[in-house]
């Protein structure tokens, strides 16, 4: 029952109900999924193709898979079909990659554009120069098979909260900023994806729509 303990304590601690916490279940066994879910939870990531694969066939129909890690092009296929939310789509080439197979299926999928806003410089996604450049692509606006929700990002791995805050805070004055434009109508950005165990306070303080929590909920991992 730590699982359910440990979420009870987690949500006590939520700034506003209307942020949706994605329980990050990577590496976990399915009973510990299977335990978040009788505590009411939907919402899972991971950041394997194979797990996801593994693991969504093993669960109850209603809950919701987020890809939360670095997604290859080559394995968009596998999850195509049923996933809820692609989080970290890094590049112009693999949201053209995920369009593809999108069309094959006859499927529109979700998806959140991953935007670099830490100091560290093994952090995937778009700099500003590239964004600029991918929405002022004429076939840009021409992905039939998208469903673009918003951005995510990922502070800098420090102690010093007020560099995570201004990383959060920038994510979400881009987030208004691509708002004012004239962009594709599959470009809705109602959702900014920003906040893990360490930080999901000031990220929702800053406006953050979802966090993505792991060991708060699961314990460390193995």
């Amino acid at each position: 029952m730590e699982i359910k303990a440990n979420l009870e304590k987690v949500k006590k601690t939520f700034l506003s109900s209307d942020c949706l916490l994605v329980a990050v279940s990577k590496t976990k066994p399915l009973e510990d999924l299977k335990e978040a879910y009788e505590a009411d939870i939907r919402d899972f990531g991971e950041n394997k193709v194979q797990e996801l694969q593994d693991k969504q066939p093993k669960m109850p129909v209603d809950a919701r898979w987020h890809m939360i890690g670095h997604l290859q092009r080559n394995k968009v296929k596998y999850i195509a079909p049923f996933i809820h939310l692609i989080h970290g789509v890094d590049s112009y080439k693999l949201l053209k990659e995920i369009n593809k197979e999108g069309k094959k299926i006859d499927r529109i999928i979700p998806v959140l554009l991953q935007i670099h806003i830490a100091e560290e410089e093994s952090k995937f996604g778009f700099d500003r120069a590239e964004l600029d450049e991918m929405l002022a692509d004429p076939e840009f606006s021409k992905l039939s098979h998208l469903d673009v929700q918003g951005l995510m990002g990922m502070a800098t791995f420090t102690a010093n909260k007020e560099q995570v805050r201004k990383e959060f805070r920038g994510l979400k004055q881009l987030s208004e900023e691509l708002k004012s434009r004239d962009l594709p109508e599959f470009m809705s950005l109602g959702e900014i994806s920003m906040g893990m165990s360490g930080d999901y306070l000031i990220a929702q303080e800053e406006g953050s729509t979802m966090v993505r929590i792991g060991s708060a909920i699961f314990g460390s991992r193995n």
